[in-house]
Formats: C-alpha cells, sequence, structure tokens
C-alpha cells in the first residue's frame, strides 16, 4: 500500500511539475515521505538526484542515515531497483563549480541531471545554503562526513586534535569553499526562495496552536501568570539593572536599530581598502558582516562601531594587524581570521566574552595563542587576553559641577547661620554577584573582592561626604571592613540586609546584601532608624487587593529601604535620609513603580511622626565657656587674648509637620529618567493608566494614581547640572539609574559630582574594570539648608477712640 502510494505520488508530481527544478524538488519530498519499511526505494532514489538534498541540508535526524553519502564512491551494498538500474549505469559528472556554502559540495561526486530516467533535459548545478538567512555556520548536512574528508587530509606533526580545533577546521573548510562574489547572499536568496508545495497539504493534527503574548511575556488571557518559581530563574537573585540571564534579551538592553535587513555580503569582491569615511559604518544595525575573500591589508578602526555585530568574516585577506578597537564589539559570537597574514591577537580582544569561534587557522599565529585554541578553544584564549591584558590608563578625575557664583560663595562664608550637608549614593556591587557569568569581560583579577573594596573605599574617602548610602553591602562585608575602616574616618553607620535573610541559615546571613548607610559621627546624631521591606507593607495596606498581581509580582521581591532620622548636634536641625534599592528587573517596571510609591507613603507617615518629637533641650554652658566668654555675649577669644564678637547660637528650629524637615532619597532605582517612575518622584503624581503598570492591578494606585506632597526633584535635574549620561554601564546597558532626590522646600543645590569622562568611556566595553570597581559609578551632591520662614508678627490690635 505504501509503495503504491510513493508510486502515485510521484506520478501526480510528475504531471504538475513541467520544469525540471519543480520536478526535481517533487522528488526530493516524496524520497523524504517514503515510510521506514523501503528505505531501499528511498535510497536509490535518492542516489540518482543526490545533489537535490543540497535544497534541503536540514533534514530531520531521522532521515540523516538514509541519505546517500556524497564521499562515498562505492556501489550499493542494495540490490538493483528495477527502474533506476545499477548505480554503474549512471553516468559520472565531475565535480561541481566552487559552492557559496560548505566545501560538503565540491568533495564528492553528485550526478545533478539524472533526477529520473524519463527527464530529457539537464539543469546547472545550483547550491543552496542550509539556513534561511546570513547568519552562523553551525555543523553542516552530513557533517560527519565533512569531518572525516577535513580529517582525513592530515596534519602538521604534533598539531592538536581536540574537538575545539576539529570545529575550528571544519568552519574552515565552509569559509574557503564561499569565495565566490557574494557567496552568502546568492545562497540565502536560493535558500529563501518559494518552494511548490504537495497538493495535500501535511499536517501535524497533534500539533497545539501557539499561545499569544504580550510584551510582559505572558498569556493575554491572564497576564499575571508569572509563578514566583519562574520569576526567580530568571532573576539569578541578581538586583543589578544589566545582569539578567547573560543570553536573555532585555526590554532595557542596547538593541539594533529598526531595520529590514540585518547581514551585509562584501565578499569576494576584490576589496583593497575601506576608507574610515565610509558609510558602511554608519549601518550600525548590521548582525552579520562577511569581508571575506578580498584583498584588505588593513581594517580601519571605526568598524568597532558596528556595535551589534555577532558574525565578522575577514578571512582570506592580506590582514597582519588587527585594530585593538575591535575589542568593543562584544556582541560578536563568531569572529573569522583565517586564512590571513596575523601573528598575534591584540590582548583587547580579550573583553569578547561572548565569542564562540575566532577562527585562526591558516595563519602564522604565535605558536602559544595557536596551541590555546587547540587545546581549550576561543574561551580559553580570550580568558588569557583578558587576564594578562596591560592595565588601560586611568580616566581623568571626575569634575566637581559648581552652582554656586563666587558672590554666593562668598556670602555664605560671612553668613554664620549657613548650614550645608552631602550625600553619597553607590551601588558596590556585591562580591556574590561579580561573577564572570555576568562579568565575562572583566580581567579576573579585577571582579575580586580584596581588590574591588579597597577601590571602593578609596572612593568614599576622597569624597569626605557628611552621609554615604550604599547598596549591595551584605552582612559580611560591612561588619569585616566597611564598618571598621569607616569607623576610623569618623564615621558610623548602620546595615540591614534585604528580606531573604529570614529564609537563610546563621552560616549564609552575611552573605545577603543589604542597604547601609554612613554618616559623621562628630556632626550628626542618630535619633532613629526604620526599615521599610515594601512586600511586607504591601501585606498590611488594607487598600491593596490581594490579587494575584500583588501575590505573583510584587511579594515574591524581597527589596527594601532604610530610614535614618538624622539631627545636627549643633544647630539642631532635623534630616531624613532614606537609602533605596529597587527591584532590577525591567520587565517589572509596574513593581518599581509600587515599591517607590511605598516608600514614599512610609517616609511621609516617618516625617509626620519626627516633626511631633520634642526639641532637644538647650545645652548647659560649660565653665571653659564662662571663661572664654565671661560676658555671656556669644563671644570667643583669639590666640592674642582679644575677644570675638560671634552671633549667639540660633534657636532649635520647630517643625509644624513632617514637609518642613530637610529630607533626601536616594539610591539605585533601576529606572531612566524616562520612565514613570521618574515622572512620579519628580511630578508628585502618576496617572493610574500610565503604560509602566503594564495593565496589572495594585488597588488605588491603578485606580486612582499616584501621589505624593513631599516636592521631590533630583539633584542631577538642576539647571547647570544635568542628570548624567549613565550611572551604570555595561556591554548592553548605559544609562542613569541611581539618584539622589531632595526635598525643594528646604533645600537647594550647591552642586554635584560631574560625569566620567566621554573619551574614556568610548575605550571601555564596560564596568568593572581595573579603574571602577563596580559596574555603577557613584553620585554625590551638596545641599545647604534653607533658614525655616519666620511667621510674620502679628498686627496690633486696633484702637478705638
Amino acid at each position: 500500500m505504501c509503495v503504491r502510494r510513493g508510486v502515485f505520488v510521484l506520478r501526480g508530481l510528475k504531471q504538475r511539475a513541467h520544469h525540471p527544478s519543480q520536478r526535481t524538488k517533487a522528488f526530493i519530498h516524496c524520497t523524504i515521505r517514503l515510510t521506514p519499511r523501503f528505505f531501499t526505494f528511498g535510497r536509490r532514489l535518492t542516489a540518482s538526484v543526490s545533489v537535490d538534498a543540497m535544497y534541503y541540508p536540514q533534514q530531520s535526524p531521522g532521515i540523516a542515515h538514509k541519505l546517500a553519502n556524497h564521499h562515498d564512491q562505492s556501489a550499493w551494498s542494495r540490490p538493483h531497483h528495477p527502474v533506476l538500474g545499477p548505480p554503474g549505469s549512471q553516468a559520472n559528472v565531475g565535480p561541481p563549480p566552487p559552492s557559496p556554502g560548505y566545501a560538503l559540495y565540491t568533495n564528492g561526486n553528485v550526478n545533478p541531471m539524472q533526477h529520473h530516467p524519463h527527464h530529457p533535459h539537464t539543469m546547472p548545478l545550483q547550491h543552496h545554503h542550509h539556513q534561511n538567512s546570513l547568519s552562523h555556520y553551525p555543523s553542516p548536512p552530513n557533517g560527519h562526513t565533512l569531518q572525516q574528508h577535513v580529517l582525513s587530509q592530515g596534519s602538521p606533526a604534533g598539531q592538536i586534535m581536540s574537538p575545539h580545533w576539529q570545529q575550528q577546521l571544519l568552519k574552515c573548510e565552509m569559509i574557503r569553499s564561499s569565495r565566490s562574489p557574494f557567496a552568502r547572499a546568492r545562497a540565502s536568496a536560493m535558500a529563501s526562495r518559494t518552494v511548490t508545495k504537495a497538493a495535500i497539504p501535511i499536517t501535524n493534527p497533534n500539533l497545539k496552536p501557539p499561545t499569544e503574548t504580550t510584551t510582559n511575556g505572558t498569556t493575554d488571557s491572564d497576564p499575571s501568570d508569572s509563578s514566583p518559581t519562574t520569576v526567580a530563574a530568571a532573576a539569578v537573585n541578581h538586583p543589578s539593572s544589566t545582569v539578567a540571564p547573560v543570553m536573555a534579551p532585555r526590554p532595557t538592553s542596547i538593541r539594533p536599530p529598526e531595520n529590514s535587513w540585518s547581514s551585509l555580503d562584501m565578499g569576494g569582491v576584490n576589496i583593497k581598502h575601506i576608507p574610515a569615511t565610509s558609510g558602511l559604518f554608519s549601518f550600525t544595525f548590521l548582525i552579520n558582516l562577511y569581508l571575506n575573500h578580498n584583498a584588505l591589508s588593513t581594517v580601519p578602526p571605526q568598524l568597532a562601531k558596528l556595535r551589534h555585530l555577532e558574525l565578522l568574516d575577514l578571512s582570506a585577506n592580506h590582514l597582519s594587524t588587527l585594530p585593538p578597537e575591535l575589542g568593543m564589539l562584544t556582541g560578536l559570537k563568531e569572529f573569522y581570521l583565517f586564512d590571513n597574514q596575523i601573528t598575534t591577537i591584540p590582548h583587547e580582544f580579550g573583553t569578547l566574552h561572548q565569542l564562540k569561534t575566532l577562527g585562526v587557522e591558516g595563519n602564522p599565529l604565535d605558536a602559544s595563542l595557536k596551541q590555546l585554541v587547540q587545546k581549550d578553544g576561543t574561551p580559553a584564549l580570550i580568558s588569557y587576553l583578558r587576564d594578562s591584558c596591560p592595565v588601560p590608563a586611568p580616566p581623568p578625575e571626575r569634575v566637581w559641577k559648581n552652582l554656586l557664583s563666587p558672590a554666593e560663595e562668598e556670602a555664605m562664608r560671612a553668613d554664620p547661620y549657613t548650614e550645608t550637608i552631602s550625600v553619597l549614593s553607590y551601588n558596590i556591587l556585591c562580591e556574590k554577584y561579580a561573577t564572570e557569568r555576568l562579568y565575562g569581560y572583566t580581567p579576573a583579577w579585577a571582579l575580586t573582592w580584596d581588590y574591588r573594596k579597597e577601590l571602593v573605599l578609596t572612593e568614599l574617602m576622597n569624597h569626605d561626604s557628611d552621609f554615604l548610602c550604599l547598596q549591595e553591602v551584605d552582612g559580611a562585608a560591612y561588619e569585616d571592613y566597611f564598618s571598621k575602616h569607616l569607623k576610623a574616618n569618623d564615621y558610623d553607620g548602620f546595615h540591614w540586609p534585604k528580606s531573604r535573610y529570614k529564609t537563610k541559615k546563621d552560616t549564609e546571613r552575611r552573605q545577603v546584601d543589604g542597604c547601609a548607610t554612613f554618616y559623621k559621627a562628630s556632626k550628626y546624631t542618630l535619633v532613629e532608624k526604620q526599615l521599610i521591606e515594601f512586600s511586607a507593607v504591601a501585606m498590611q495596606r488594607p487598600d491593596f487587593e490581594k490579587t494575584d498581581d500583588m501575590f505573583n509580582r510584587v511579594l515574591i521581591k524581597d527589596n527594601i529601604a532604610v530610614v535614618c532620622l538624622m539631627e545636627d548636634k549643633q544647630t539642631h536641625t532635623r534630616f531624613i535620609v532614606a537609602n533605596a534599592h529597587l527591584d532590577w528587573d525591567p520587565s517589572f517596571s509596574d513593581v518599581k513603580l509600587v515599591q517607590a510609591a511605598l516608600l514614599l507613603d512610609e517616609v511621609e507617615k516617618i516625617a509626620a511622626n519626627f516633626a511631633r518629637y520634642p526639641p532637644p533641650p538647650p545645652a548647659p554652658q560649660t565653665s571653659q565657656s564662662n571663661e572664654a566668654d565671661p560676658g555671656g555675649s556669644g563671644a570667643t577669644v583669639d590666640s592674642d587674648g582679644e575677644l570675638i564678637s560671634k552671633p549667639p547660637p540660633r534657636p532649635a528650629p520647630h517643625y509644624s509637620d513632617g514637609t518642613k524637615i530637610p529630607l533626601i532619597v536616594c539610591g539605585d532605582f533601576n529606572s531612566s529618567p524616562e520612565s514613570g517612575l521618574y515622572e512620579f518622584m519628580s511630578t508628585g503624581q502618576l496617572s493610574p493608566t500610565h503604560p509602566d503598570f503594564l495593565s496589572h492591578k495594585y488597588g488605588k494606585f491603578t485606580t486612582e494614581g499616584l501621589r505624593h506632597k513631599l516636592g521631590l526633584k533630583s539633584a542631577y535635574s538642576a539647571p547647570g547640572i544635568g542628570e548624567p549620561p549613565l550611572t551604570n554601564h555595561t556591554p548592553t546597558f548605559q544609562g542613569s539609574i541611581d539618584y539622589i532626590w531632595y526635598s525643594t522646600a528646604n533645600l537647594a543645590v550647591n552642586g554635584a559630582l560631574g560625569e566620567v569622562d566621554k573619551g574614556y568611556l568610548e575605550k571601555v566595553v564596560g564596568f568593572p574594570n581595573a579603574h571602577f570597581p563596580s559596574d555603577h559609578v557613584c553620585i554625590t551632591a551638596s545641599f545647604r539648608v534653607k533658614p525655616p520662614r519666620e511667621n510674620p508678627p502679628r498686627p496690633p490690635p486696633p484702637t478705638f477712640s
């Protein structure tokens, strides 16, 4: 029954196929659809049209062993078929012309003309690439046969033949067979041609229709269907905005510009020179670029502008050196340099941490470098180059941006009641998260905690700020290092780990990161400190509906904020400093909004309570002060014994409500200045239909919107400063996500620390590195306290005559 069905299909398709190429494709369709009990018929038919297998090189693994071996020129071991006859009766045809795809097509004798005994026409040999787009070269069809052919050529004495090197040789042979002009483009065009379909389409009745997805990756029917297990697996327990799973796309990642094509083939056309002003470097959307089999003697460093390249082929040119700037192409996965005159690889290529294949065969490469590739593969070479790369020159010092004019500075110095504070915020990158898997571009020695903690401490000491707000500080680092060293520099502080520490064993709790706040002990008194656990606060709010969104999105996060209530020891001015670290995941922008709203709600409550605290009693005068100022006029005595007039101390301020207390809210908010979170923090309100809510439901937050009355502005948004271009720098993300917010009613910005030198940033792929110990950079600002407004005196009561 099956044989008859096969013959019937052959005849039916033959009647519908009037062109040889169509009839060839029809036959190969029928060959693949034969049932396993008739392998002999299928194999002989394939033997007579074996070249047509190149039209469909991605056969099922169950079919591969049935196809004829392109390198096997012996007679078939099966009995002869009555229609096709013995294999010896078929004419021998020489090897086809060079293939644009694999060397597989040039190594065996194939017969492109004898598709069927009744076929009267001939057609030229055409080749199809095995993929439908210009992309990488995975294992070719019947790759074991090509491997046998390549390895049978022998190897130089002493050459290591590891699996890594075998794959290198296979890809080298593939590239060498692509020497004809525009080989990849033509192969892709052939592969994308429409194939005539059978009269009766064959479908899988058990195939389930794909579910529609939203931008959040969940089904439209249930947008909240993201289990805690799934979310936790995706998050990899890392709070940074840039270190989601390395290979996972992220909404905040840098993506290629939109374009209808992403591959460019300029191979085999004898290009001798690419000028530095070439329009090629404006094609920043390119993912695959083929410049193989040309006559290039140099490669312009401007090629590094194509930051989204994943495949770059420079094989078969006349290159002897490579520009170190190509190390900026951190997205490269395949980099082919076969058959050049390259003797060494720049150390800057050590940043190509995603590179799977660096094709070096056919080059007079340094023996030690080549041996690394032969023995352990491309990753071993990249690691060696990365860790042995000389330390580059450090960047210029960041410039302090002062907003005060000389006259204003002079007036502040002359005013005895002027009061200033300075705040620093810094995500220092916890030791637990600084792994080679996440930061493969960073030298191993620069990624160690022993190296990085020294740089962090030096940064903190150089700025000498009144308040240090640090994120991603684990218990061990706080207790064993920062607390001890900062205490020796007049700092006291406290630390709170994230909520997950409650589920850890005692030995593991010290490794849980959290927020740490330090303050100048000689200047300020810690009145009170409070912890804000966003998940716990959300559970306690009566206005929150306990929906799936709340349980599956907000409550699974363990982010925290810490709030300290401070008082100046001399002026008794009160301050509130909040240190927060919000969720990192870009696909949880709704959770960040909820966390920010909860944070400011709690801060408002804390400020209201703090305003009700009674003022401290006046400090008693000591005997020394009486001797220095016997008249009690507030004067002091200089070195010559003369009295210097000194204004009497200002009475302790009185705060009628919490908004009168100077407020600082800083930390890692993992949100850009274009986000809804930034809008909410800076304007005090946010629409309940804002896109960042992602259509999730959170009680009043999504029915009435978000509001706060704290009057906050970012310190860097002040005129003359501007938000820095980045506070977080990795190969896949550069942007501002750290902020220092201040209450505009009682604080004004004096200045802020400027951005990192742009020239330096253009030469580094990301942080951390030898000069920056974290993937974030610290931000710091200085403020002056606005004097409290005195209530105008009441007018005297009217008199009546």
